[in-house]
């Protein structure tokens, strides 16, 4: 150390003692002097204080540590090490920063703080896990972790031993160690060991713990739990041993106690109906639960808390008869306590009432005897070598025996539960190693002090030896491994204590040997122990006392009062009632008084054998053991279990005696401190060389002490030498280590005062030159400003001067004028009104003679109007007596007409006129119809010519036109052209007068039209106003809801998410229960898996499901004339063996013999009728009948003759049929008989045709002359008396008809030709319209160009051509298409029956080999194949497994890397495509089956393989997108081609399959993000909170024990660093083997999002749980690392991927560590600035928030609390960690590909040579 250092200086901060605070801070005014008296010191108040110093009686105040090192981590970090730095470090983390852990050394100090925070989900165990010790903040899981590492690493079981004060949270913190272990070493089976270890603590904390005054939830055993691990390390099984159970809490409880949980329990859930058998009431009726005179607890629900206990002993294991059993004898208890004792009048003797409902339920309950109970409750027997006395006991006498037996079977019962728990929680299987919990008491004083504080200190002086010897054998190890010479450590040995009490004659022998004495006392004891150890250092007796002593502990004076030590140390239990509980009806209750090595009696021995004389029993081994002893031997057996394993220590501090949330009372948290031996670890480690620093971190804090050549030196292990030799001059005050410095307690303030010196100074010099250089520029700007005021001001007075000036000039004008324009108005005033006075005048007068004019003029109107009207009305008087004289002659004559017309009309020469003149009519319509038929023609040819006219124009046009193209420069032709041109124009005037005519016809109609559009116009004007109305509502109601739609969009937004994520971790559980199945049934076939298919719900056969296969379908095809057709467009060849043609062909049979039935049914029917009418005589109206009869013959006489014809030719044709397939080596035979068939069916058809039209010329003609036959033969023969009608009317009547049916037959062909007219009239008009468009466009068009130049109408026309030609050249491209495609649907058709007819002759020749089959067909597929591949590969199923084998099982993605992407699923696709061709349901099933199977065990084989996974997702994804776009399904074929079209699935549905690919490539993306998270997850924090991306900005700090090597795994060389560059380089590998496979961009982005939100969760967890990250230069950092991510994702076109928005958390953390935080305007600018961050995640960061240098300031306490206020009204959610686990939704978006199969190209390397193209 330099010589002109000296710690006691003036400014110098010192720890003075407090009676208040224990220590108070002060500070040094005057510089301190060696042998002065006085230290002169000022209070943190101002105060001023003369602090005394002395040698020995007050030495110096201990030195305070600089303010950056305050807030620690780690203690031993301090740079100064004692009592009052530690204390004042621990109130700075749990007040300032809520932190509740701290390390000291090995030691992890944790402070209750009375309410939950949220710091133990899952996600911070997963944060803690696999990290080292020192990494993270300190936590309870940090310790746990450190266990199970060291516990893989070394080989060695741990123990975790947890000790502190009642209250202190003692189970609290081992329950949170338990749950680490059960999250990370999860049971590997179905076991759920785990969580069995959890269960118990419900069940012991019922059983075991009670409210005390100290703590709501007080354990008050102590226990032992081993969790034993596998060779994997996953849990196998677990043990519990416990340890001083506190017996008398169920008979006495304190003021304000309560007894144990279970009790108040089972009183709360008295009312459930499997409890009414228990006769419990409330808790204040029974004694053992009143005692404490409060029965509740604070925010607990005892009702609820049992439905916990009995789950929990659900789980493990205790069936519900056992618990009822449990539950029984816990009552009784409570029952046993309120057993009344009546003592008798001589005060020796008592009783029990027999009707005491208490001692009944008690008997009741456990199933012993009444009677008996209620003698020996009263009563106890002396037995002594020769008899037996019955002796009976006073009232307190029975009252403690009754106590003792509550005791007594409530520690059985407890003793029974914990052996069933440990019986649930052993497994079958080995255990490798075990790491152990221990959960004890800490060091207790009271008041009054028995014997349990006694059993406590004790078990705590053991643990305290132990925890000083293993705390300087890890200083031995330390100094060892580092090589540097160190001397004995003198430490604190409390052997001599523990030798006071468990030594030979110690308190222990001495308590038990006064035990065996019959009557021994505790007054007797206390002399004895007055006598043995009066002259021990660590025993004094009391001054005033007799019945106490002191024992002088480790961590304080304890006074014991000897009062119940031998009765609480025997533990007495009369016999007489264990053996009536023996006796027991319930076997739970006898077996727990049944010692273990009692022999069970013989059931089969039915002699009871009774000894003549009663023997005296011996006293039973079990109570022969006094507790003292027990406990001893336990405390041996834990001590041994934890010398034999590396321990950790937890010590729980209480900070307060009121339960108060993060209130700290220094008084008592330095007691506990002293008692939990912290402080003796702060001693030795003081002793040493506390302070350690790694070379590279000494370099890098300290080199600005350094020159600059020793900077840029590169040995820098050597710089840090010569640099500690000149700044400490004694070299006893550091050492060098191996890999680090060590340094004595001090010197790490002293240099980092140096440090601060260093850069005070240099900040001196930079404000010196920066303030210079201020002043500089602040008087030259000063200079330049007050030159630019001069200027201005003196132009701004002469601009002035120069104004006046003008604005007198001005004046004068102005006046000038103003003069003038007033004389002006007056003169016009006077004229004006002059004027107006005339004006008036003259009008008055001129209105006089008007309105005489008027006058006159209306008098002779009226005048004129009345003679008229009376002229009027004496015409119309005239007029209408005139027409009533006219009707009545009219009327007579025309009824003497219509007589005469009525005498003419019966006469027969009427009908003859009428007849002929209907004949004449008749010719007249048809001439009428020949002459139109004629001019409608002329028209049409008319309109032809005119077209060819026009169309030759054209083309002369054109010719024109490209002449004029070839020579631009010739004028002549352009004259030409134009007066062309003015022909062209003549003409289309003429067609638009023609034009015009045809509007004038239909002007009518459209004025009609105009009418009612307008109508419909005033309608749509009124709609729209209403509209408008209507709108103007919505919008304000979209206004008003604008905000509830947004949020209601964003909740359903997150609901999806939410669905989506449910389902991915559906499926993730569905894969995790499958890969169990699998793993258990790995000898099952790959055919296990038959999700099954269905087929398309049709009949149609393989060959007719799509058009794009033109085959004959049975539901197509519904007559004859069909069937010939379709041959005749197929083509014999084509249509070879279609079985449709004969179905066709037997239907229509069938038809016709169905059909000839009816007839002759219907026939038959009718000549009956007919015959039983013989007799009667037919009426007129009988004509009709008599024709259907006659058509019905006709018909059935026309389908018989079609029905033999038609069963000729099938004969013929299966008989052709037949000779082909008994020849069918024959082609020409093949062609014959085809066209036999071809012809019978065209003669069928043409035979057909001749009979219908037949049928319909004859058919009146056939009918009228069978009516006229029928009808004479019956007038003839029925009707003799009748007389004949003459021949002439006959002949009339005849021709009436006749000439009926002719005018039927007339109009009938005048509406058809009519209907024709009218449909070539519409064609006309159509082609009118065309033409008249075409002549409008060209009329444009020649406008068009007559308007422009010469050169510019060539390039039109130019123009113009090539568009047409380009048109022209579309509908030939499109014909041509149009033939190929049907040139190769009949190509398909051939091949599709060549097949079969392949099929057929391989059917036939049985006696070829099935070797041999596909040898020759491949051959014939390959020859045609070859010529056009459709797509489709062929295989044959013994070839599947191979396929299989190559495609899936043995194929590597580097293989296929120089083909097209995704081939594998290409290659499926397509085999699945020929096995839907084919029709083959079972090849598809097995095939798809076969290879979903085949990638799930690839996947499971490579499960930590990315480019492995990445590759079958990209495939299995490919799958899933073929078989939705070849599905047939239009949603997903409209961005398909038509070819794509073509290559459709034909048979099968496979939605069913594309199900399972769905839910597969869920899975396989989920291995993917699992595979990658886990690669780069070791990356992050190095990365982004580690490395230095920019050079020289961290600092560093010192840091404490927990970063030593023996805290890490130095076997491996450390852990791995890595920079930002490596991280971003291995996501670009990521993001290039995805590409490169052909994994869609959606599901690449997704991946990246993913893998961000991994970066963003781990980074921010680190941030929040590391207080040595939490700094300005880790925030500039961090901004500058997040900024290299998102270009990464600009440069990879990924930006878009919302990749960049899961880093917002990470990034405003980094702005919040580097904003200002003092002010409020700053408070206001981190609320708004930190959005995407949550409350607790804010004020955590603050409270982190650690300077690196003296110049920084840390956040205040009021600052972060005027945070929290102003983000309350935030609704954050509670959870301070991010989901590190969480996956956000996938979507698979279907994206069709755009190859076409028939040109995929399979490379030879693969060696699917088996395959064939089809």
């Amino acid at each position: 150390m330099t010589s002109d250092y000296y710690p006691y200086s003036q400014f110098t901060r010192v720890w003075i003692p407090d009676p208040d605070d224990v220590w108070a801070a002060a500070e040094i005014t005057r510089d301190y002097k060696e042998g002065e008296s006085l230290l002169h010191l000022k209070l943190e108040d101002e105060t001023p204080l003369d602090y005394p110093v002395g040698q020995k009686s007050n030495p110096l105040p201990f030195l305070r540590n600089p303010d950056i090192l305050v807030g620690e981590n780690d203690l031993t970090a301090l740079s100064y090490l004692h009592e009052p730095a530690v204390l004042h470090n621990l109130r700075v983390r749990f007040l300032e920063s809520n932190h509740i852990y701290t390390y000291c050394g090995i030691v992890l100090v944790a402070i209750n703080p009375y309410e939950q925070l949220q710091i133990y989900g899952e996600e911070v165990i997963n944060a803690y896990s696999g990290q080292n010790m020192g990494d993270m903040d300190p936590h309870i899981f940090a310790v746990a972790e450190e266990a199970y590492k060291q516990m893989g690493r070394d080989e060695r079981n741990q123990s975790i031993i947890v000790s502190g004060e009642s209250g202190a949270g003692k189970t609290v913190s081992a329950k949170y160690a338990m749950r680490f272990f059960a999250t990370v070493g999860g049971s590997a089976n179905d076991t759920n060991v785990e969580e069995k270890v959890l269960a118990s603590s419900p069940i012991m904390e019922a059983i075991g713990n009670a409210k005390t005054t100290r703590n709501d939830n007080s354990s008050r055993f102590g226990k032992y739990i081993q969790i034993g691990f596998s060779r994997n390390f996953h849990i196998i099984g677990a043990n519990m041993r416990t340890y001083l159970l506190e017996k008398s809490r169920v008979v006495f409880q304190a003021e304000d106690e309560r007894n144990y949980h279970i009790f108040y329990q089972l009183c709360a859930s008295a009312t459930l109906p499997e409890f009414k058998d228990l006769g419990l009431t409330s808790a204040e009726a029974f004694t053992y639960t009143s005692l404490g005179e409060n029965i509740f607890i604070e925010g607990v629900n005892d009702a609820e808390d049992l439905k916990k206990t009995r789950e929990a002993f659900t789980l493990l294991g205790v069936k519900e008869n056992s618990q009822s059993n449990i539950f029984k004898i816990m009552a009784s208890i409570l029952h046993l306590g309120n057993v009344e004792i009546c003592s008798e009048r001589d005060g020796e003797s008592c009783h029990i009432s027999k009707d005491d409902p208490h001692l009944q339920h008690f008997c009741r309950l456990l199933g012993v005897e009444l009677q008996q109970m209620e003698q020996w409750l009263c009563r106890r027997k002396l037995a002594t070598s020769s008899e037996t006395y019955v002796k009976t006991m006073s009232s307190k006498q029975a009252t403690n025996a009754r106590d003792a037996l509550a005791k007594h079977i409530y520690a059985r019962m407890f003793d029974w539960i914990v052996e069933h728990i440990n019986m649930s929680l052993q497994t079958s299987a080995k255990q490798h190693s075990f790491i152990g919990v221990l959960d004890i008491y800490g060091f207790e004083t009271f008041e009054i002090n028995s014997f349990e504080q006694f059993c406590i200190n004790y078990a705590n002086e053991k643990l305290q030896q132990q925890f000083n010897s293993h705390v300087f054998k890890l200083e031995q190890e330390e100094y060892m491994k580092e090589q540097i010479p160190w001397t004995l450590i003198d430490f604190y040995d409390n052997q001599p204590c523990i030798d006071l009490i468990e030594a030979r004659l110690g308190v222990l022998d001495l308590l038990d040997e006064e035990c065996k004495v019959p009557k021994g006392t505790d007054l007797n004891w206390a002399q004895k122990l007055y006598t043995q150890h009066g002259s021990r250092d660590q025993f004094q007796k009391p001054r005033m006392s007799n019945s106490s002593f002191i024992i002088i502990h480790f961590a304080d004076k304890v006074e014991y009062q000897c009062e119940g030590f031998l009765e609480k140390n025997r533990d007495t239990v009369y016999e007489e009632q264990i053996n009536i509980l023996k006796a027991s009806q319930f076997q739970l209750v006898a077996d727990l008084f049944h010692e273990k090595g009692d022999a069970p009696s013989s059931k089969s021995s039915r002699v009871n054998v009774r000894p003549a004389k009663p023997t005296p029993r011996g006293p039973n081994k079990e109570h022969r053991k006094t507790v003292g002893h027990q406990f001893r031997s336990s405390l041996h057996l834990l001590m041994e279990t934890l010398n034999a394993t590396t321990p950790h220590y937890v010590r729980c501090i209480k900070p307060n005696d009121v339960k108060e949330a993060f209130s700290f009372d220094s008084r008592r948290a330095v007691q506990q401190l002293r008692a939990c031996g912290v402080l003796e670890t702060i001693r030795i480690s003081a002793a040493g060389y506390p302070s350690r620093w790694t070379y590279p971190d000494f370099f890098s804090r300290y080199r600005v002490l350094m020159r600059k050549s020793d900077v840029t030196s590169s040995d820098k292990k050597q710089v840090c030498k010569n640099l500690l030799e000149i700044l400490i001059k004694d070299p006893d005050m550091f050492q060098f280590g191996k890999t680090k410095i060590f340094f004595r307690a001090g010197q790490v303030a002293y240099l980092e005062k140096l440090r601060a010196d260093k850069f005070r100074a240099a900040c001196i010099k930079i404000q010196k030159t920066v303030r210079g250089w201020l002043q500089r520029v602040r008087y030259q700007k000063i200079q330049r400003l007050a030159v630019t005021l001069q200027r201005y001001g003196r132009g701004y007075l002469a601009r002035r001067h120069a104004e006046f000036l003008r604005r007198t000039r001005a004046a004068l004008v102005c006046q000038k004028q103003f003069r003038m324009v007033r004389d002006r108005r007056a003169f016009l005033r006077v004229r004006q009104a002059v004027v107006t006075i005339q004006a008036h005048a003259r009008g008055m007068f001129t209105r006089r003679i008007y309105w005489e004019f008027l006058l006159h003029h209306k008098a002779m109107i009226i005048q004129r109007c009345v003679r008229g009207w009376l002229q009027r009305k004496k015409f119309r008087r005239a007029r209408n007596a005139a027409i009533i004289i006219q009707c009545g002659f009219r009327r007579t004559h025309a009824k003497k007409e219509l007589k005469q017309l009525k005498i003419e009309a019966r006469s027969a020469q009427h009908l003859k006129n009428l007849n002929s003149g209907m004949e004449n009519k008749i010719v007249q319509l048809q001439r009428k119809i020949d002459d139109q038929s004629k001019e409608l023609r002329t028209q049409n040819e008319q309109l032809k010519v005119v077209n060819v006219g026009l169309g030759s124009e054209v083309n002369k046009l054109q010719k024109q036109l490209e002449q004029v193209r070839g020579q631009r420069g010739d004028s002549g032709q352009l004259t030409s052209l134009q007066e062309e041109l003015e022909r062209l124009r003549a003409e289309l005037q003429e067609a638009h007068a023609h034009r015009k005519r045809l509007e004038e016809e239909h002007g009518s109609e459209k004025l009609d039209l105009q009418q009612r559009v307008k109508e419909l116009e005033t309608e749509n004007s009124l709609l729209k106003s209403e509209k408008e109305e209507l709108n103007q509502r919505i919008r304000q109601k979209e206004k008003i809801s604008a905000e509830d739609g947004s949020s209601r969009e964003v909740s359903l937004q997150k609901e999806l998410d939410l669905e989506r994520q449910r389902y991915q971790n559906q499926l993730k559980e569905f894969s995790r229960l499958e890969q169990r199945c699998e793993n258990l049934k790995e000898e099952l076939s790959l055919s296990k898996f038959h999700p099954g298919h269905r087929r398309n719900p049709s009949n149609q056969s393989s060959l007719e499901s799509d058009s794009n296969y033109p085959s004959v379908s049975t539901s197509e095809v519904g007559d004859t004339e069909d069937a010939v057709q379709l041959v005749e467009e197929l083509g014999v060849e084509k249509a070879a063996m279609d079985i449709s043609l004969f179905m066709k062909l037997q239907k229509r049979v069938r038809e016709l013999e169905q059909e000839r039935k009816r007839l002759q049914s219907s026939v038959d029917k009718m000549e009956e009728v007919t015959k039983r009418r013989g007799s009667e005589a037919k009426s007129p109206t009988s004509e009709r009948e008599t024709a259907d009869l006659a058509y019905d013959n006709l018909k059935r006489q026309e389908l018989e003759s079609e029905n033999k014809k038609l069963k000729n030719d099938l004969n013929v044709l299966r008989k052709s049929i037949s000779e082909r397939a008994a020849q069918n080596n024959s082609s020409n035979e093949l062609q014959d008989g085809y066209n036999v068939l071809l012809s019978q069916l065209r003669a069928a058809n043409e035979e057909l045709d001749a009979r219908k039209e037949e049928v319909i010329i004859l058919k009146t003609q056939i009918v009228s002359n069978a009516q006229r036959q029928e009808m004479n033969q019956q007038q003839s023969n029925n009707v003799p008396g009748v007389p004949e009608i003459p021949e002439d009317k006959d002949e009339a009547v005849r021709a009436y008809q006749g000439l009926t049916e002719a005018k039927r037959l007339l109009e009938a062909q005048l509406q058809s030709q009519t209907r024709q007219h009218s449909d070539e009239l519409e064609a006309l008009h159509t082609q009118i319209e065309l033409l008249k468009l075409d002549i409008e466009k060209k009329q444009e068009i020649l406008n068009y160009t007559s308007s422009l130049s010469p050169e510019a109408q060539v390039e039109f026309s130019v123009q113009q051509e090539i568009t047409r030609l380009t048109n022209d050249n579309l509908d030939l491209k499109e014909l041509v298409e149009k033939l190929e495609k049907n040139e190769r649907k009949l190509k398909k058709q051939l091949r599709i029956y060549m097949k079969k007819v392949q099929e057929l002759e391989a059917s036939q020749a049985a006696a070829l080999s099935r070797r041999s089959r596909p040898e020759l067909s491949r051959q014939v597929t390959v020859q045609r194949k070859e010529k056009d591949f459709e797509g489709m590969l062929e295989f044959y199923k013994e070839d599947e497994a191979l396929l299989v084998k190559t495609l899936i099982t043995d194929m590597k993605p580097g293989s296929v890397s120089a083909t097209v992407p995704c081939l594998p699923a290409y290659i499926l696709f397509m085999c699945i495509r020929h096995a839907d061709y084919v029709n083959d349901d079972q090849k598809v099933e097995s095939l798809l089956t076969s290879a979903i199977n085949a990638i799930k065990k690839v996947l499971k084989k490579n499960s930590e393989d990315f480019e492995t996974t990445s590759f079958w997702l990209a495939n299995t994804s490919r799958l899933l997108h073929c078989l939705k776009q070849y599905s047939g399904d239009e949603a997903f074929m409209t961005q398909n081609t038509s070819k794509q079209n073509e290559h459709c699935l034909k048979n099968f549905d496979l939605a069913e399959y594309r199900q399972v690919l769905s839910d597969l490539s869920i899975q396989i993306y989920q291995q993917l993000i699992k595979v990658s998270e886990g690669t780069i997850q070791p990356m992050i924090v190095s990365a982004m909170l580690e490395s230095e991306s920019i050079p020289s900005l961290a600092g560093v700090k010192p840091m404490g024990y927990r970063n030593r090597s023996s805290s890490m795994d130095t076997e491996g060389g450390g852990p791995s660093s890595y920079t930002l560059e490596a991280l971003i380089r291995q996501l670009g590998q990521f993001h290039s083997i995805m590409r490169d496979h052909g994994l869609d961009p959606e599901i690449v982005g997704q991946v990246v999002r993913q893998l961000f939100h991994c970066i963003n969760a781990v980074t921010l967890n680190n941030l929040l749980l590391r207080k040595d990250v939490c700094s300005w230069s880790t925030g500039m950092q961090l901004r500058y690392n997040t900024s290299q991510m998102e270009e990464w994702l600009r440069a990879n076109n990924l930006y878009q991927s919302k990749a960049a928005a899961t880093l917002e958390s990470i990034i405003q953390a980094a702005q919040l560590l580097q904003v200002k935080k003092k002010t409020s305007q700053d408070a206001e600018a981190i609320c708004s600035l930190c959005s995407a961050l949550t409350t607790q995640q804010i004020v955590k960061v603050l409270n982190l928030y650690t300077p690196l240098n003296e110049f920084e300031e840390r956040v205040t306490v009021s600052f972060i609390r005027t945070i929290q206020n102003r983000l309350q009204e935030r609704n954050d959610p509670l959870q301070l960690l991010v989901d590190t686990k969480h996956t956000f939704p996938v979507l698979f978006p279907y994206t069709p590909s755009a190859l076409s199969l028939e040109t995929l190209h399979i490379p030879a390397s693969l060696g699917l040579d088996f395959l064939i193209r089809v």
